[in-house]
């Protein structure tokens, strides 16, 4: 059986060996649920299935890319560095609940020690009074916290007679009109401001908030935090073509020839953007995919159905960090009930729906100590029971972990069969086959392809082996870190708006 490295077979054979040293023993409903646990999540596994369910994916993104309003939406963005651009960019990085402000410096690719980095940076929470604030004043906010980065050593940027070019990394919705301009649309999130503002220039209103302090800086470039990611990894490694986000959510970008996408996927762009590019960064919204394609269990089922957006996004609620937690909870829950795993006893604050933290399943999975005495403990930390007398035994530590291992790596093979059905759409757009698709290189951001055990291993060689088996060269398609990739990202993305004009 064709199976994919680090994944089934690491797992299969310790349930062989333990049938076979048990025969003669019997065994109990938790031994029972979890053998069909461990075949519903390694059953799809075997490489030539995941071939075929990349396949799908390829036909899904095609159907997109003529015609969906929501995903594989082209950005601005049509140039990629040339890695010799140099300069000192102010850099925005503004998420779901933090505010980051720097002063980047790019050196050049070639430059040994420091190619870009980061020569300041302040970072300021969002609490629920920021969110608050309503149109004008949030933007107010923003431009106070930039003055105060800025004005900090007496060093006078932002304050000279030529204005510092700024780029911004937006990680909410907005309708891009330019490379340095998109229409404000609701932010969710909690957020209020874009009451009384809805509709307007991004770009304008954070300028004007900086000029009512007297800042000279100028907006020139608004990105995404897939595409800064691919552009902050292109900086340092020209065969970047791709960019993967996984953390609490997911998000892929792809650099594809304008050709690939339907010509009313663009809207009404000036002529000289038509022009000048022949490329295109595209937004793939890779989170909306997979629905109807990639096999789920009945946990996976209960979580749709619950959601709050039923079938938005298919894929991310099987892989991103923000449902590995929950699906291990909801098998968690289903075992205490009808296999009698910690007693028959769920642990206090696991009925609540996403009360399982993914990080506490990643140290669950990690953990080496004898007797998994490192989980017990995280266990009566975050979620003891409610009686003093019931503690787990090995047997449920030893099932809780082997769950986990089972929901991670299917969430890595499944990531890894995305990006080989991006691959593979981008070499055939390009008229490339994938013996000479040559190397690409995909930069990742993000705590679950950064930080959970062994996922960016198992994704890796995942796509070794799916690469291989479409015909490509052994290790062309390289997953690579890109560090504070949406504040580099959006630098980049300024130095190549000006690169433009040279």
């Amino acid at each position: 059986m064709l199976a994919v490295p680090g994944v089934v077979r690491s797992i299969l054979p310790a349930s062989r060996q333990w049938r076979s040293s048990n025969r003669t023993t019997r065994r109990s409903p938790t031994d029972d649920f979890l053998l069909e646990i461990e075949a519903l999540f390694n059953g799809p596994l075997v490489l030539s299935n995941l071939l075929t369910l990349s396949q799908q994916l390829q036909a899904q993104f095609k159907d997109r890319l003529s015609s969906s309003p929501i995903s594989m939406l082209p950005s601005y963005n049509h140039t990629l560095p040339r890695g010799d651009e140099r300069g000192t960019y102010l850099a925005l990085d503004v998420g779901g609940s933090t505010l980051r402000v720097a002063l980047v410096e790019l050196a050049g690719r070639n430059e040994a020690s420091e190619p870009m980095r980061i020569s300041r940076m302040e970072s300021w929470r969002i609490d629920d009074s920021v969110k608050l604030l309503t149109g004008n004043d949030f933007f107010d906010w923003m431009a106070g916290r930039i003055d105060e980065m800025l004005s900090k050593d007496g060093s006078g940027y932002g304050h000279e007679k030529s204005p510092l070019p700024m780029g911004l990394a937006w990680s909410f919705p907005i309708e891009q009109t330019s490379i340095r301009s998109g229409t404000l649309l609701g932010m969710g999130k909690g957020f209020y401001a874009a009451h009384g503002v809805l509709g307007q220039d991004l770009g304008d209103l954070i300028m004007q908030a900086c000029q009512r302090r007297d800042m000279n800086v100028k907006m020139d470039a608004i990105v995404n935090d897939a595409s800064a990611t691919l552009l902050s990894r292109a900086y340092l490694d020209p065969s970047t073509r791709l960019a993967l986000i996984l953390g609490t959510g997911l998000n892929a970008a792809i650099h594809l020839p304008v050709t690939a996408l339907a010509p009313s996927k663009f809207g009404s762009r000036p002529q000289d953007w038509h022009d000048n590019a022949a490329h295109v960064l595209v937004n793939t919204e890779l989170s909306m995919f997979g629905k109807g394609i990639l096999p789920t269990t009945r946990w996976d089922e209960d979580l749709n159905a619950t959601h709050l957006l039923p079938d938005f996004q298919p894929l991310e609620h099987l892989v991103s960090g923000r449902y590995l937690g929950e699906i291990v909870r909801l098998i968690l829950v289903e075992a205490v009930q009808t296999a009698g795993l910690f007693g028959g006893e769920l642990p206090r604050g696991l009925s609540e729906p996403y009360a399982f933290a993914t990080s506490i399943v990643a140290a669950i999975e990690a953990d080496t100590s004898p007797c998994l005495a490192s989980s017990r403990h995280l266990l009566s930390l975050h979620h003891p029971f409610t009686s003093p007398t019931t503690s787990p035994t090995h047997a449920d530590l030893l099932f809780l972990q082997r769950v986990t291992r089972c929901v991670s790596r299917r969430a890595a093979t499944y990531v890894a069969t995305g990006i080989h059905a991006l691959w593979t759409l981008r070499i055939s757009a390009e008229g490339l086959s994938p013996r000479n698709g040559g190397r690409v290189a995909i930069g990742c951001n993000g705590s679950v392809i950064e930080k959970y055990p062994d996922f960016s291993k198992t994704c890796q060689a995942t796509i070794d082996s799916l690469v291989e088996l479409s015909g490509g060269q052994t290790s062309s398609v390289v997953l690579e870190p890109a560090v504070e990739s949406a504040l580099f990202g959006a630098a980049v993305a300024v130095s190549c708006v000006e690169s433009e004009r040279i």
